[in-house]
């Protein structure tokens, strides 16, 4: 499995890091962000139906609420007409978590490329045609050391983490009646996980060096953008619909 692991992610994403380094005069920093904005275009088309999946299931939530009030004595009813309420609005509460797990190996092996591709010894992985570099400089744009933890690049990228968790996030109406318990909850629970990610970001980021970090951190701002393009699309079929 490790050697599979290695041919498979951990070396081709070691390869474009050095191709990267070599092109963009011998900054890894530069080859971070280019790496991260090609990743990211690839993983587009996933990321986008996650996002629709994550902001319909944020817009039913009232319904659920109502769901869960009507039939609070039976949990059998009450499981049938939620999933009706799924099957009608054409949405799959599981259909977000597929682009997240075919992320996973993804982001391991560029951890992996990121955490060990500065070493000088791993360069014997490089492809005949990729020229090797001989050493890697860990500094990047003349004052960043990569190797290193940095607390500014890890509070940049837990505040772009808070900002990207900010846009998802629907207004929620206030509570009233029977259902003002579960919207309490889920507005309380959605507060939480608002500034809980951010705050795992800045710690873990915090503790990592500093080239993790800034992947992390231009992951957050390519995910920011995607989410902008999103919600501006969402915007105008919105206002196709209330024209028909």
């Amino acid at each position: 499995m490790g050697a599979f692991f290695t041919a498979v992610l951990f070396q081709p994403f070691l390869n474009l890091l050095v191709v990267f380094y070599n092109f963009l005069f011998h900054d890894m920093g530069w080859a971070i962000i280019l790496l991260t904005l090609l990743v990211r275009g690839v993983l587009w088309p996933l990321n986008h139906k996650a996002l629709h999946t994550q902001r319909a299931m944020m817009e039913l939530q009232p319904k659920l609420n109502a769901l869960k009030t009507q039939y609070k004595d039976d949990k059998e009813k009450q499981g049938k007409a939620m999933m009706d309420l799924y099957k009608n609005e054409k949405v799959s509460p599981f259909s977000s978590c597929l682009p997240l797990l075919l992320q996973l190996p993804l982001f391991i092996g560029l951890y992996r490329a990121l955490a060990s591709g500065l070493a000088s010894k791993s360069l014997n992985l490089l492809y005949p045609f990729v020229q090797n570099p001989g050493t890697i400089s860990v500094m990047a744009f003349g004052f960043l050391n990569l190797s290193k933890p940095s607390i500014y690049v890890a509070i940049l990228a837990a505040v772009a983490q808070f900002f990207q968790a900010k846009m998802i996030q629907v207004p929620r109406p206030k509570p009233k009646l029977d259902g003002s318990k579960d919207e309490d909850v889920t507005a309380m629970m959605n507060k939480q996980m608002l500034y809980l990610m951010p705050a795992m970001t800045l710690f873990i980021g915090w503790k990592l060096p500093a080239g993790l970090t800034l992947y992390w951190l231009f992951t957050t701002v390519f995910m920011i953008i995607q989410q902008a393009v999103f919600m501006h699309g969402h915007k105008h079929r919105l206002q196709g619909v209330d024209k028909i």
